[in-house]
């Protein structure tokens, strides 16, 4: 970064670190302690589609390895559009499997990455409830190499709990490596997974 990079505000893109999936579990223990939320045991991965024959071939190739998840007893993984034309795949796992789900979500990333479509890959979400049955996910954003939780208030009227965000922003903050510019805590309105 230059000497007028730092003059106009401009700042190195942050390299996507994949491995930071990797501590969810940890946090997850953090977050039911702290706030009493759970792993719903669903996460998704959220991409912009790519018109081509490569691309499709890829998509096969990630749904093939989610869907062999079947022979344990898995559901296969679910594939939507949402109404802004991104691409979702839904894995499932129980509840207590969220290292397995996590691993899941790293290998679709992974596999998406490796054949070059990294620069389609938005986010990655994974989902919690508490006992109140409020909805939480904690979002990783791919391109920020960063978490940040998203709680849309039950009901399906767009609106955020924003209290209960910062909440589980300073709780999670030893955990996880997480967003601190919140002008990107982008809202995942009607995600798979939540």
């Amino acid at each position: 970064m230059g000497i007028l990079d730092a003059l106009f505000g401009r700042t190195k893109p942050v390299k996507p670190d994949l491995d930071q999936l990797f501590g969810v579990p940890s946090a997850a223990l953090t977050l039911e302690a702290g706030a009493g939320f759970r792993p719903t045991g669903i996460g998704s991965v959220c991409f912009a589609s790519v018109e081509g024959g490569a691309f499709d071939e890829v998509e096969r190739q990630v749904r093939a390895l989610l869907d062999a998840d079947t022979g344990r007893g898995g559901v296969p993984v679910e594939a939507s559009t949402d109404a802004y034309g991104y691409s979702w795949l839904l894995a499932r796992h129980a509840p207590e499997e969220l290292p397995e789900l996590v691993n899941d979500l790293h290998a679709v990333n992974s596999e998406l990455e490796a054949n070059g479509f990294g620069p389609q890959l938005l986010c990655s979400l994974i989902g919690f409830r508490d006992a109140r049955e409020r909805p939480l996910a904690l979002v990783y954003l791919y391109k920020r190499a960063a978490f940040y939780p998203f709680a849309p208030l039950p009901g399906g009227a767009e609106k955020r709990d924003s209290p209960l965000e910062l909440q589980v922003n300073a709780l999670l903050g030893n955990d996880l490596r997480l967003e601190k510019d919140l002008t990107r805590w982008f809202p995942v309105w009607g995600a798979p997974g939540l």
